[in-house]
């Protein structure tokens, strides 16, 4: 990576800054959904790592302390990462996982995270498999709900299969 990379928690004048990213590139994260986040890493119950390169928000990934995933009963959940197209490739989303699990190591010998189903998910499936983490064996969910054998769903972001992986 050629520019200084920077990875630190979420600040107060992020929001817009974040949202004017991603709508530049035509992706629908709102302003709102950020200072929902900043609140609750405010309270504690999730923290936010953003990424800068050369001083320019280059993606984030969030850690919610108390995962809404039923079977994961006390495992953090690593949730929201997202890099800009432009900045990847350069080493910033393996930065700021290699961050967010050093985050919850501190807290939990386990992480958890969930991953989409359809192409766009491929570098994020593949990722994750190569940093260790594993399917949990509960198969196909959509909107957090184990989907039954013959039951057809669509598939969009709330389809996932959940992962975790052994910090320590």
């Amino acid at each position: 990576m050629d520019e200084a990379l920077e990875i630190r928690p979420l600040r107060v004048e992020d929001p817009p800054v974040i949202a004017a990213a991603f709508d530049e590139i035509g992706w629908n994260k709102p302003e709102s959904q950020y200072r929902r986040y900043l609140d609750e890493q405010e309270a504690g119950t999730r923290d936010v790592l953003i990424a800068t390169a050369g001083g320019e928000f280059a993606g984030y990934v969030t850690a919610r302390w108390v995962s809404p995933y039923g079977p994961f009963d006390g495992i953090p959940e690593i949730q929201d990462f997202n890099v800009l197209p432009k900045f990847r490739r350069r080493g910033i989303g393996s930065a700021l996982m290699d961050a967010a699990e050093a985050l919850v190591g501190e807290r939990s010998p386990v992480v958890g995270i969930g991953v989409g189903l359809y192409a766009d998910y491929g570098t994020a499936q593949r990722m994750y498999v190569r940093r260790g983490y594993i399917p949990d064996g509960r198969g196909l969910l959509y909107k957090l709900k184990q989907v039954p054998p013959g039951e057809m769903v669509r598939n969009d972001d709330d389809a996932l299969l959940m992962f975790t992986k052994q910090l320590r």
